[in-house]
């Protein structure tokens, strides 16, 4: 299985992305990983174009690693 990076937020800076675009028609999606960390894609990262929110190009990178997924019963 390959690894997957994902960019790591405080929550400061993710109260600062929750509904704020990264390219026209995208918006930041933060969501915690396993271990409670704030989290955003390479993708949201890579491709942010909003002048407001470039700092996220430098956001330290971790390895992703989901949340179990429960069942709905």
């Amino acid at each position: 299985m390959s690894t997957i990076l994902v960019g790591l937020l405080t929550e400061t800076q993710k109260e600062q992305l929750v509904g704020q675009w990264y390219e026209p028609d995208s918006f930041f999606n933060p969501i915690q990983d396993i271990k409670d960390n704030w989290i955003i894609s390479l993708e949201e990262m890579h491709d942010c174009v909003n002048p407001d929110f470039m700092w996220v190009k430098d956001l330290e990178q971790i390895e992703y690693q989901p949340k179990p997924i429960e069942p709905p019963f």
